[in-house]
Order: C-alpha cells, then structure tokens, then sequence
C-alpha cells in the first residue's frame, strides 16, 4: 500500500483546535503505516473568515507535535501549489467544464431573494434548500440575464436515485438524491466552495483516502456527484468520530476544546499530546494506555477506529502526561523544562537557571508534576534568597508561638553543628534531635518545611536542604528567628 496518500487540509480561519488536529493525527499515522504520503493543503477560499497569523499557528502546531508532511505550501511538491487560492484556474476551467457537460448551472438569484425564500421555508417548515429556479431557465430569459455580472454556479443534483458508498470507519451509508440540494461549487468572487475544491484537488494531487471528521459525511455524496460527473475514481471515505465533552455533549472551550498550542503553553509534553489524541477514537487493545509514537505508528489502523464519539477527559491528559514525565530521565526532564522556560518563561524562576542546578532538583519533583508549567512554583525557593510565608503557616499544629521560638533555636544549633551536609546526614541529626525533644516529627520539619519553601506542600526537606547548601540553610533559620523576636 505505498501509494497511499492522504491529506490534511487546515483553513486559516482561527487556532488549531483538538478536532482538526486530531485528523491530522490520524492520516499521519495511517500514511506512516503504510508507507505512503502525507500532504498539507491550504484550504483559504472562504476569504471572509481569514484570520492573520492563523496558517502559521497551524503549521506550529504540527511542528510541535512532530506531524510533519511529505509535500506542502511550504517545501512544494509534484502537484503544486499547495494552497487553493493559487489554484483558481483549475476551479474555474472544471466549473466551466460542469456547466458545458450539463452538470452544473449558473444561478443569478440575489440574496435578497434566497433570504425570503429561507423565511418562506420557515413559515411552511419546509426542509431548507434552493428551489432550483435556474436550473431550467430558458434561453430568453438566461439573454436578459446574462447581462448581469453577478452569479454563481450550482451543481445540477440528480431527482432521483441514491448515492451508496462504503466508509472505512462505519460502513455502507447511503443518502437519497431527492434530500440533497443544488448545492454551489463555485461563488460569485469566483472562488470556489469546500464541495468542489476539495474534490478536485484530491484528484489532482493523487488523494487515495479521504479522513476527514464525522461532520462532513453529509458531503460524501455531493462530492461523489462530482467525481462521478468527470468520470474521476473515487478515493476512499473514512469519517471519524466526533470528539464529546465528558457529559457527552458537544465539546466547548469550557471542557478543554482550545487551541492545541494552549496546551503547549500549559506545558503538556508533544508526545503524550500524540498519545491522547490518537486515544481519542482509537484504540490499540481496549487497555494500553501510554503507547509511543512508534508503536503508534505500526499499530494504526482504521479498523480499530471507533464510530461513536470520543470522550475528551482532561484528567486523563493530566495522568498521562504525568506518566511520559516520570519517565524521563533527569538529563531528559532537565532539558525539556529549559526549553520550555525560554518560549514561556516563569514568574517565579529568573531568566538564566544553571542546568547543573536544575539537574540536581529536578529528580525532587518529577513524581509531584503533572506538567511542566507546575515545575516554576514548586522549586522558585532554590533560586531565592528570601522565601515569602505568613506567620500562621509557621505556626504547625500544637504549637504557639514561644513553641516556634524555642524549635528554632535549637534547629539554629543543629543545623550549624552539621559538618557532612548530605540529605541522609541531615535527616539522621534532625530525626534524632526531635526524638529527644518534646516535638513531634511533623511540628519540627513543618517548621522547616515553611521558613526554607514558603510551601504548604514541598518537595522532599533534606534533599532540598542539600541543594540550597549550608550557609543558606542557617542563614534562614537565623532570619526566621529574628522575624519571631520582632513580632
């Protein structure tokens, strides 16, 4: 199957967002598999809803991803150009080509005159559609007519009949040609629409399998029209399913459907960003969560797609990104934290952070992250002189304030007296500093805990002690006791 090829065709028309990408996730891993081609396709006819910048986000987020393509906009190909606003020759040559076949008409109705005819169908609760009336002008009336410059071409649907096709993910389908309307394959700008730029640019540029959301299945048969009134081979369909909120309703920003590059921003990890996506109507065995890009790639099949929607679950996302996160290695998080910093840089963290430094710390909290945007708050007290904390936080449970005082104190002389300062020579003194005293465990490192982090929740003391260095450490317990003595 290595002439297999399929596209994506992004509309620079806002961010991409989870469904798109998703799709274009999907004939990635279908054209790896087998061998075949990926191509990117530029589809910017609605020149109405063109927004600045939004090609680049798109392209952005694939780089991202690591979805990267065989023939574009950008590194060319044998069936260039790759963006439809370049190709209106081609449209316009098979528009006229339609209309001379029989195929397709010129219609001349204004907008104001469909508007009423739409409010009609309101009225008789009619099933919407354009009541054909050019599609049988007369010659008298297409002479006056044609004197008007303004028309667009409509596709001359069959009466009768019906359109039967097989899709690879849910089967025979089939649609009644008397439910379809004459639709418009060309606009009076002279662009084309969706139906008929698609179609021939699938053609063109050689289109073996069409993947594309469950939303356009409608479409199939209007495309298929047109294949089948130039006498083109049709390429195979596969619609794939809708992607749900997790209450089964349609997904919306308030469930997580944002720009893919939000999540980039969040600091989700690309690959477990391929992972959920690809899990989002597709699975490897019912059970296997957490599956590489590789394996990705030679277990994918549309087989294994699903016809019902997908659930979109933010918490999964969260858990699986975790997952790829404690499976990096010190070296590999290291990296992967400095580069995030560098496109979105923290509040909490100065701009340069030594990468030896930030080795020594990252093993503290991989198993506490679930992204990389939870890493700044978490570790900022290493890269700070002076931690922030209220007096309440210090004062742990059991405790007043003379308690604190007095901990202190002693913590002061403790800690000074430790010559070998490692994690587990500082946990040892500690530890048996407060088996001698009258505190609990729990008061003491609390105490600890807050002068050192300003964290209610931190990573791991002595370990953290360690890094932050001796001279640090007391010079925080000494300051902590001179804040108590002045309150």
């Amino acid at each position: 199957m290595s002439n297999i090829r399929v596209r994506y065709p992004p509309s620079p028309t806002g961010e991409p967002h989870l469904g798109n990408i998703r799709t274009a996730l999907f004939n990635w891993l279908f054209a790896k598999n087998n061998k075949g081609k990926f191509i990117l396709r530029v589809e910017d006819t609605d020149r109405n809803r063109l927004v600045e910048g939004a090609m680049e986000s798109q392209l952005e987020a694939l780089k991202w991803l690591g979805i990267d393509w065989d023939e574009g906009p950008d590194i060319g190909g044998a069936y260039k150009p790759y963006t439809q606003s370049e190709r209106l020759d081609i449209y316009k040559k098979i528009s006229d080509r339609l209309i001379q076949d029989g195929f397709a008409y010129k219609c001349y109705c204004s907008q104001e005159r469909l508007a009423q005819m739409r409010e009609g169908y309101k009225k008789t609760q009619s099933i919407v559609g354009y009541d054909r009336k050019c599609r049988n002008i007369n010659s008298l009336e297409l002479g006056e007519i044609n004197n008007e410059k303004s028309y667009v071409v409509r596709f001359k649907t069959p009466l009768e009949g019906k359109i039967i096709f097989n899709d690879l993910v849910r089967g025979q389908v089939e649609f009644e040609n008397i439910r379809l309307d004459d639709f418009v394959i060309l606009k009076s700008d002279g662009f084309p629409t969706y139906h008929l730029a698609n179609v021939i640019d699938d053609y063109y540029m050689k289109i073996t399998h069409v993947m594309r959301a469950e939303e356009w299945l409608s479409s199939t048969p209007k495309h298929i029209h047109i294949y089948n009134s130039m006498n083109w081979e049709i390429p195979e369909f596969a619609h794939l399913p809708i992607i749900l909120a997790p209450d089964k309703s349609k997904l919306s920003k308030r469930h997580g459907a944002t720009s893919i590059l939000e999540y980039r921003r969040l600091g989700y990890l690309p690959n477990a960003m391929v992972n959920f996506l690809a899990k989002l109507g597709w699975s490897l065995d019912g059970e296997t969560e957490k599956i590489e890009t590789s394996e990705l790639i030679s277990n994918f099949s549309l087989k294994k797609v699903s016809k019902s929607g997908a659930i979109f679950d933010i918490d999964k996302l969260n858990w699986l990104n975790g997952v790829y996160i404690r499976g990096l290695t010190a070296d590999e998080l290291t990296f992967e934290l400095l580069d995030y910093w560098k496109i979105f840089p923290s509040l909490e963290l100065p701009v340069n952070i030594d990468y030896d430094l930030l080795k020594r710390i990252v093993p503290l909290i991989s198993e506490r992250i679930k992204t990389l945007n939870d890493a700044g708050p978490l570790i900022s007290y290493f890269f700070s002189d002076t931690v922030k904390y209220k007096k309440e936080q210090i004062l742990q449970k059991g405790l007043n304030f003379s308690d604190v005082n007095i901990i202190l104190e002693k913590l002061y002389s403790e800690v000074i007296a430790i010559d070998d300062f490692e994690s587990n020579v500082i946990e040892t003194n500690l530890r048996n500093f407060v088996s001698e005293s009258n505190y609990k465990t729990g008061q003491v490192l609390g105490i600890l805990r807050v002068i050192y982090t300003g964290l209610d929740v931190a990573p791991p003391l002595f370990e953290s002690m360690e890094i932050l260095g001796k001279k640090h450490c007391v010079s925080v317990i000494s300051r902590a006791i001179d804040n108590m003595k002045s309150s």
